[in-house]
């Protein structure tokens, strides 16, 4: 009785009794895309920047990419940039465009659709997500080995380490958020780390709302509306279908999220109620 009361205690600081949040499906695309990592949206050209990861996760080979899709689940171009290796989470500033893939961060120029750089990370196995703060600075992930890099005037360097499952990046301000396993942090500009909150299954992709609440992905089929406060809704579970829920894209505008189901090569739009 001890350990149930206890564990029942521990769920009510956490889940939400009456989810306060919800989402509803408007599309999802045919199954196009050749393995989708990654959504970012421009909403004011009406674009769906997709990673393009192709056969495998883990492969150089050569054919992974960027693909185009409208705000409409319709596609404008699978082939927008070409030659990639598994490219996984995707940022940008500006005219400007980072890619994670998987050893190196491409730099892509948006306006005219061609890779201008690509930065090796030494030693790097596994980037996967990617951010880019208002100054500029670059930070990826480099999940398998527990790191985050940052990249500083194109010059990469470690930034923390030891961080296990770390994989979701968002820069906001002097803050860095952190997906790292099942922890959603914030490290401030001193490195100090803020646990925020503590989900059921390791965080994928996480998206701000605006108002120190996030959403949350978790591959393997799970979306997450995490409070500043540290509860959560669970807003999608597709994991009995084998839907994976990969590195999601958020019009804070129209509130809909933009979800990339990995294996099943397609995009998914749902309405954040």
């Amino acid at each position: 009785m001890k350990k149930y009361l206890g564990l029942a205690f521990i769920v009510a600081l956490s889940v939400n009794v009456q989810a306060q949040h919800r989402i509803e499906k408007i599309w999802e695309t045919d199954t196009v895309i050749n393995m989708p990592e990654s959504v970012l949206p421009d909403i004011k050209n009406k674009v769906l920047y997709t990673s393009v990861m192709g056969n495998s996760p883990n492969d150089k080979d050569g054919i992974g990419g960027v693909a185009k899709i409208g705000l409409d689940g319709k596609v404008i171009d699978l082939d927008w940039i070409t030659g990639l290796n598994a490219p996984k989470g995707l940022a940008r500033l500006g005219n400007t465009m980072y890619a994670a893939d998987l050893t190196d961060v491409v730099i892509i120029d948006v306006a005219k659709a061609k890779v201008i750089k690509k930065i090796p990370i030494e030693g790097a196995v596994f980037l996967n997500d990617i951010t880019v703060s208002d100054k500029g600075i670059v930070y990826v992930s480099d999940t398998r080995r527990k790191l985050i890099h940052k990249i500083e005037k194109n010059i990469p360097s470690v930034y923390m380490e030891n961080i296990s499952g770390v994989n979701g990046l968002k820069a906001i301000g002097n803050d860095l958020f952190v997906a790292g396993g099942k922890t959603v942090m914030k490290v401030d500009a001193k490195k100090n780390v803020t646990n925020i909150a503590e989900l059921p299954h390791g965080g994928d992709g996480l998206e701000p709302i605006g108002n120190g609440d996030f959403l949350v992905t978790s591959w393997s089929g799970y979306v997450y509306y995490v409070y500043a406060n540290g509860k959560y809704d669970l807003l999608l579970d597709t994991n009995k279908e084998k839907i994976n829920t990969a590195d999601l894209g958020y019009d804070p505008i129209k509130k809909i999220l933009y979800i990339p189901t990995f294996f099943k090569k397609s995009i998914m739009a749902y309405q954040l109620k």
